[in-house]
């Protein structure tokens, strides 16, 4: 660009330009629940070589210890990114099928993803947490 004039094309959109909707949270959801789901798996894997190990200070302190709630609290987080990214997962088949590409309809989807996905982890650890008693 020569010295004294100025570029008048647009600028490309950020976040300031765009407008939030589902189908947006949706994606940046699904990259994040994937990385949980990276980490989560690691975590889980290292709890099992403890177990394997018979490394029993290191378990009683994640299960029973002071870090117990940590421990609860990571699992649940983890059934939920788990849980978020197979139904959103269900939804990119469809789009790799071809069908849902409607604005309208995309919105609704990952409406219900986003809100649907607290549920079987809600129920799961209901049952965990109070052993099924109401």
């Amino acid at each position: 660009m020569a010295s004294g004039t100025t570029d008048t094309r647009p600028l490309s959109p950020h976040l300031q330009v765009w407008r939030w909707h589902a189908t947006m949270l949706s994606s940046i959801l699904h990259r994040t629940s994937g990385i949980i789901n990276y980490i989560g798996a690691v975590a889980l894997t290292v709890w099992l070589v403890l177990l394997a190990t018979d490394s029993e200070g290191a378990v009683a302190i994640l299960t029973t210890g002071a870090l117990s709630w940590l421990t609860t609290i990571g699992l649940i987080v983890l059934t939920w990114s788990v849980t978020y990214h197979l139904f959103n997962g269900l939804r990119h088949l469809a789009w790799d099928a071809g069908r849902g590409f409607d604005p309208q309809g995309s919105n609704l989807r990952s409406t219900l993803i986003i809100g649907g996905s607290f549920v079987p982890p809600a129920i799961i650890w209901f049952f965990a947490l109070t052993g099924g008693a109401s």
